[in-house]
């Protein structure tokens, strides 16, 4: 009996031994976290009902978080940029920039699996408008 219970004891020690040294590989983190912003998305806005693309790069020059937002608000191709910065699940714009037709925009957006909700204002020089945003994966 007494060997039967050290035999016992001897396999549950090896296994044991054996699932300790197991461990589940982590899921790959990107290097640079702004990587999944990056690409192209479909806005839908509440307010305007509008629907229109913009195309998020990184900004190859910054070291905290920076990233260019081609045809926020639907300003359009040949307006500059919004700039924003990336910290974890947040994505917000740098304040008070103007783009478009000198419209002053400010916000932040919380990304949510393949979603970005982005509440902002934007300051057309006669209206401070309040827009709500949906920014989808393509």
């Amino acid at each position: 009996m007494k060997q039967t219970v050290s035999s016992i004891v001897a396999i549950l020690a090896l296994l044991a031994l054996g699932f300790s040294s197991c461990t589940d590989d982590p899921t790959p983190v990107p290097a640079d976290p702004r990587q999944v912003y990056a690409g192209v998305w479909s806005v839908t806005e509440t307010e305007t009902r509008l629907t229109y693309e913009v195309n998020i790069e990184l900004d190859p020059k910054s070291q905290s978080g920076g990233v260019f937002i081609y045809n926020f608000a639907n300003a359009g191709s040949s307006s500059n940029p919004a700039y924003a910065f990336v910290s974890g699940s947040t994505i917000t714009l740098e304040v008070n920039q103007i783009i478009g037709d000198d419209w002053i925009i400010n916000g932040s957006g919380i990304l949510s699996g393949s979603k970005i909700n982005w509440p902002y204002t934007l300051n057309d020089g006669a209206t401070l408008h309040h827009i709500s945003a949906v920014f989808t994966r393509l």
